[in-house]
């Protein structure tokens, strides 16, 4: 008998965190049973808003919201339910957490516990800031996208694992490209997180003074750097493996703050899945997927620098760096090795209905 799923994400398919932590599990849950259906309360024209800056109509928000309490009205229509972040914003969680009367998993890729403390939420903190706790007590289950996720959740409930974020290597994999001329540094992202950037500004500077460098920004945006070739472009779902593959090196700055701890990583796992070497912030998930035999970490300006020159300088080390990247990620964030994971947590919660 087939197992029908009801993945409620915050945002629509242009969400990372949709794509990546439901819909894209989809076919292979569909192969063992399962069937999952993936509804959004804001859809790809809010995050297309949100990333250009705009503000979303009243109206359309009041219409999404309306939709998901539509849809919760249905919920007896599936087995077992996946909420992805919040089922809606600023609502509190002991009202949130009862909306659902199906056995439900919470799935989350960021410090969501935090959203409610930070300043901008100053006038509901004292209502939201817990929020998250009764929903991940409730749930039958949760899913956290890295260890750091997974021992705040395990304070509100045991019944919690590790999921990371993860890749499809049959799509994101090393794929012949005409090499560069110029050393290209590759960052891919949102402009959310491309405050980040900041990071590596002098280091990136730095080199240029030594020699030419090209920084390609995809997703975001970057100030110009001095004596660096800044190229910034626009995300497509279609290109962005291509675009990887043109990297030399793939950074994945990040400031070492609460927030930041909550991050999985997904840039690393998507550069190195393409067999690019990398070098990263030793913050978060970051140390979890970087070792000495795949990449770099690099914890200050002068780190920084010292680890993009080692790179410039010697191509045999990024060969050797981005092959055993490609084998820590087809062997630990691969679809492949994290589907049967979904498949058990699944099929647990359905049974214990």
């Amino acid at each position: 008998m087939t197992i029908k799923v009801l993945g409620l994400s915050l945002y629509g398919p242009l969400a990372a965190s949709t794509r990546y932590r439901l819909t894209q599990y989809a076919p292979g849950l569909r192969q063992q049973g399962i069937d999952l259906e993936v509804k959004a309360l804001l859809g790809d024209g809010y995050v297309q808003k949100s990333f250009a800056g705009e503000k979303y109509p009243l109206s359309n928000l009041i219409k999404d919201y309306l939709n998901r309490v539509a849809l919760l009205f249905r919920q007896n229509d599936y087995d077992v339910a996946i909420v992805n972040a919040e089922l809606f914003p600023l609502l509190p969680g002991l009202i949130e957490s009862r909306l659902l009367r199906i056995p439900f998993i919470y799935d989350f890729d960021d410090a969501f516990f935090l959203k409610y403390r930070l300043e901008r939420f100053n006038r509901v903190s004292f209502l939201l800031r817990d929020k998250f706790n009764p929903v991940v007590a409730r749930a039958a289950a949760v899913m956290a996208g890295n260890h750091y996720l997974a021992d705040y959740a395990k304070q509100w409930n045991q019944a919690t694992q590790w999921l990371p974020t993860v890749v499809d290597t049959e799509r994101y994999a090393p794929m012949p490209c005409k090499r560069q001329d110029v050393f290209t540094v590759g960052w891919i992202g949102s402009p959310s997180t491309s405050v980040y950037l900041a990071e590596i500004a002098k280091p990136l500077a730095q080199l240029g003074r030594e020699g030419p460098v090209r920084f390609l920004v995809v997703g975001g945006c970057s100030s110009d750097i001095p004596g660096v070739e800044v190229v910034n472009l626009p995300w497509s779902e279609s290109t962005e493996v291509e675009v990887i593959n043109s990297f030399d090196v793939g950074v994945m700055p990040l400031f070492d703050d609460a927030w930041a701890r909550g991050k999985c990583a997904f840039k690393l796992i998507q550069y190195m899945a393409c067999g690019v070497p990398v070098v990263a912030s030793p913050v978060g998930a970051n140390v979890d997927v970087v070792n000495e035999a795949n990449g770099l970490l690099a914890q200050s300006a002068e780190h920084w620098i010292a680890a993009l020159r080692r790179l410039r300088d010697d191509p045999a080390l990024r060969q050797s760096l981005g092959s055993a990247a490609r084998q820590t990620v087809e062997q630990l964030y691969s679809l492949r090795s994290t589907l049967p994971v979904m498949v058990k947590t699944i099929n647990a919660v359905a049974a214990g209905r």
